[in-house]
């Protein structure tokens, strides 16, 4: 059954979405001669380097410096954390050969970076003098994933993997570090209009090499819960194996301390679901390619028709001029009203119309793609009203899309209740827990659906609860959904 989150997509999610992501022109996939991978298309491209440069912004501002690992990772440096190399060991790829020579040693492709960058860093760092240090890069990274891969959500080759590793003299100044990348990335999630929810994962779902694990879950439209990020405090499991040795402020030598955190192109996925409606995407005004399409409309003698179109391109220039990413559509091959169409379903947030009457008046109409209200808008007031137009479709798209994501999740006491719901709506169970891992895990198998973890945020109110499984008192809440 499928549920929508809070609109009618006009067809089920998993069609909507291999529908939009095509028709709007974001992203090729499936017709590359190899599976899980996919190719930006321009338009898509554009919103992709827009949110990757508001996380760039947010990182650089907080002391984090960008850098670019060889995408190859020797075989004796990835093997040597074990417990890292059995968490990804069945996704690696692998080159084995130069030209025709087989190589002396075997090269992984990066599925992440914490090996190669702890061999490194034990040549980089020498003294706490040095610390904190805050690197990141933004690239490739490669998983055989043996699951039904999905356009964005799971693939194999993942194009735009951010990833943070930073560097610390204690566990104290760890866990200060892990605050500050949840906070960026609440920052960032909030910033684009997503709603999320905060979890520590529970012990057998942490990143592998990770003391814990913090991951932030959404909820697309089919009511399926999607990690969006994660957050590992990684202690001193790397800085151990690869000697990452420094000297303290007391002059003693102790392995450094780590934390690593990384988003990929499911936070584009999620804008893309989270926002979207039956027409196609709807695009926050901060990120969107295009904030303002200028559309023409011709009329009347040919000198009128002309004097529009000349209109036309004078507006965007000057927009453009005034710090505004517009565009106007020109072509004469294709009928306003099919513009109106393709410029919906590629999710420009504003539109000008301007015909005759428009240009007579001294104004043009803007029409919200988010609400489809029309303004009639004084020629001289416009960028200053576009501008406060783009800031209330991010405010509204945010407000609906927690509005909506809020009543997704559920306290239930009951597992046949939670079954119930998960099975016919989906969203987000929170259960009593009594802490032991088995009770959790027998929850999950009964309710067929995996466990989040639990939240961080405040101290779940849990009162006189138990546990559904043993009975026992509960301390705390689980939270389980169907997953991507």
């Amino acid at each position: 059954m499928e549920v929508y989150v809070y609109r009618d997509l006009g067809k089920p999610f998993n069609e909507w979405f291999d529908w939009v992501i095509r028709e709007a022109e974001l992203y090729d996939y499936g017709r590359y001669p190899a599976k899980g991978m996919g190719i930006w298309l321009p338009y898509g491209f554009k919103l992709r380097k827009n949110v990757i440069e508001l996380i760039r912004k947010l990182l650089d501002s907080t002391g984090h410096e960008e850098i670019l690992l060889p995408l190859l990772i020797p075989y004796n440096i990835i093997i040597k954390e074990s417990e890292h190399i059995r968490g990804f060991e069945g996704q690696l790829y692998w080159v084995t050969h130069g030209g025709y020579e087989q190589l002396d040693i075997k090269l992984a492709l990066r599925p992440t970076s914490e090996t190669s960058l702890s061999y490194m860093e034990a040549l980089w760092i020498k003294s706490y003098k040095q610390l904190p240090k805050k690197f990141y890069q933004v690239g490739s990274i490669f998983r055989y994933e043996t699951k039904a891969t999905r356009p964005l959500l799971r693939v194999r080759e993942v194009t735009t993997f951010k990833e943070a590793h930073t560097v610390h003299e204690d566990f104290k100044d760890c866990e200060r570090q892990v605050k500050e990348a949840m906070d960026i990335y609440s920052r960032f999630f909030n910033e684009l209009g997503v709603p999320y929810v905060v979890s520590k994962r529970p012990e057998w779902d942490k990143f592998a090499g990770a003391i814990y694990t913090i991951a932030f879950d959404t909820l697309l439209p089919d009511g399926k819960a999607l990690q969006i990020g994660t957050v590992h405090n990684l202690g001193q499991n790397f800085s151990r194996v690869f000697e990452v040795r420094i000297q303290r402020k007391d002059e003693s030598i102790d392995y450094a301390w780590q934390t690593s955190y990384g988003i990929s192109e499911r936070i584009i996925a999620s804008i893309v679901a989270v926002h979207g409606d039956s027409k196609g995407l709807v695009l926050p005004f901060k990120v969107a390619p295009i904030q303002v399409i200028i559309i023409p409309i011709p009329a009347g003698s040919d000198e009128e028709k002309k004097a529009v179109m000349e209109h036309a391109i004078k507006l965007k220039n000057d927009l453009i001029s005034r710090g505004l990413r517009a565009e106007t559509d020109l072509r004469e091959d294709v009928t306003p009203g099919e513009k109106f169409y393709i410029w919906e379903l590629k999710g420009v947030p504003l539109r000008i119309d301007l015909g005759p009457r428009e240009l007579r008046g001294g104004y043009v109409t803007v029409v919200r793609r988010d609400s489809g209200e029309k303004i009639e808008v004084k020629v001289s007031e416009l960028p200053e009203i576009l501008k406060k137009l783009g800031e209330e479709v991010d405010s509204e798209l945010s407000k609906r899309a927690w509005e909506a994501f809020r009543k997704k999740i559920r306290r239930v006491n009951d597992l046949n209740q939670a079954k119930d719901y998960l099975s016919k709506e989906r969203g987000i169970i929170e259960i009593p827990w009594c802490g032991r891992s088995e009770c959790a895990l027998k929850a999950s198998e009964i309710l067929e659906a995996d466990a989040l973890g639990t939240p961080l945020d405040e101290v779940p109110n849990v009162g006189n609860e138990h546990c559904p499984i043993c009975g026992e008192r509960a301390v705390t809440i689980m939270r389980y959904a169907k997953k991507y």
